[in-house]
């Protein structure tokens, strides 16, 4: 079975659109679970442009679901310089603070708008285990953003993960073209190979509506989907579309 992870970083955008509390991350984590979410991922940013390191705390102690915190284990403490915003404490002290049951690791940098792509594993396994093996002390789940690259998987293993986050975004953009099997094919053959090397598979990144029910790769553990669901709220209500989600989810068929 697959579950949804809601990501809630764009009602944390409206939210920081205006000097308020409204729209609260925590509200609408609690009516996502309602309507039948079975995880919350947020993805803060040293810039808190979004989720702030404050909303990680309060969803922490709120979430009664799987609670996914992504970011770039690298990442530094940041001062706000913004009243009533405290500072951004580094990545790894927000995650030992909050203790999530899952810390996704995504190579993303300041200047990106959102997360472009996976990690190279082939260049970055050194600086990542002692990290991952720090995060696994503090019992947490890890899991590894990477690209659609079977050779790959071997070596996420290696240095300890738990699961891997396949970037969809060329699932997302070839299925809008409206040919997408030599595309889907690299994931399902990524999903073998993870599966096979022991590790659990996730995905996320432009997944929507349209293309959700035709990802059909196997051994699909959980997908994160916060921007297409935030679009889709405006049309028929959030936790109407956190319910059309979670039935596009059980439209996909995957042989397992």
């Amino acid at each position: 079975m697959t579950i949804l992870s809601v990501n809630l970083n764009k009602v944390a955008l409206v939210r920081n659109s205006r000097d308020t509390t409204s729209p609260s991350p925590v509200e609408f984590a609690a009516s996502a679970v309602a309507a039948g979410a079975e995880g919350i991922t947020v993805h803060p940013r040293p810039d808190q442009r979004h989720i702030r390191a404050s909303d990680c705390h309060e969803l922490a102690s709120a979430v009664t679901v799987e609670f996914n915190i992504e970011g770039n284990p690298f990442a530094p403490p940041v001062a706000s310089g913004r009243e009533n915003v405290s500072d951004y404490p580094g990545f790894m002290s927000l995650v030992e603070a909050t203790r999530p049951a899952q810390v996704t690791l995504v190579p993303d940098g300041d200047a990106q708008l959102t997360s472009d792509h996976g990690f190279d594993l082939r260049q970055d396994s050194e600086r990542l285990q002692p990290i991952i093996k720090q995060l696994k002390a503090w019992n947490c789940r890890v899991s590894v953003f990477m690209d659609p690259e079977p050779e790959q998987m071997a070596l996420a293993a290696a240095i300890g993960a738990d699961r891997i986050e396949l970037y969809t975004e060329a699932y997302a953009v070839a299925h809008a073209q409206g040919n997408f099997t030599s595309t889907l094919a690299a994931f399902v053959e990524t999903a073998i190979a993870a599966n096979e090397a022991g590790l659990g598979v996730n995905a996320g990144h432009d997944l929507n509506l349209d293309n959700l029910p035709d990802f059909k790769i196997p051994h699909l553990l959980e997908v994160s989907i916060g921007h297409a669901l935030t679009v889709d709220a405006l049309r028929y209500g959030f936790s109407e579309s956190v319910r059309r989600y979670c039935r596009a989810l059980e439209l996909r068929v995957a042989s397992d």
